[in-house]
């Protein structure tokens, strides 16, 4: 029986996280922490003859959050875009984990279509040493480019 090694699990802080805007790579190295998550729209179908509901698969939605060290202006300024102008921006973001002490590899994954939902516009903290943020995000679709090694 085959049993997951510790120096194969895969260091959360050996990462890379880049956004593609309007054709320009950004390296995103304020980020802290980024997931993207997919959820099933699911529809409860009753049955006949049965007490219980089933459930049907029909689409998808993809959300996600990105906590990021408050330095950079980069958002800010896709957000302002859409409040001045009405011209609403989509952008990818790539997010690659590879840690080399153990045997996965390395996994990258393109969310495309991303746009974000909700953000800080401007912060003050008296009490932070290091002010950080949460934006919230959409995408519409996404790509595994890599893959972890099988173990």
């Amino acid at each position: 029986m085959g049993y997951l090694r510790a120096k194969d699990t895969v260091n959360g802080a050996l990462g890379t996280c880049f956004a593609i805007i309007d054709g320009r790579r950004h390296e995103l190295m304020q980020v802290k922490n980024v997931q993207a998550k997919v959820k099933k729209t699911r529809t409860e179908i009753p049955i006949l003859g049965m007490t219980g509901k089933q459930h049907k698969s029909g689409g998808w939605e993809g959300t996600g959050t990105m906590t990021v060290y408050y330095v950079s202006s980069l958002f800010r300024e896709v957000m302002l875009k859409y409040m001045k102008e009405g011209a609403d921006t989509y952008f990818e973001l790539m997010l690659t984990n590879e840690d080399p002490t153990g045997g996965t590899g390395k996994q990258t994954v393109l969310l495309k279509d991303v746009n974000i939902e909700e953000m800080v516009i401007g912060k003050l903290d008296v009490d932070a040493a290091a002010m950080d943020e949460e934006m919230k995000f959409t995408f519409g679709d996404v790509e595994l480019m890599e893959k972890f090694k099988e173990l």
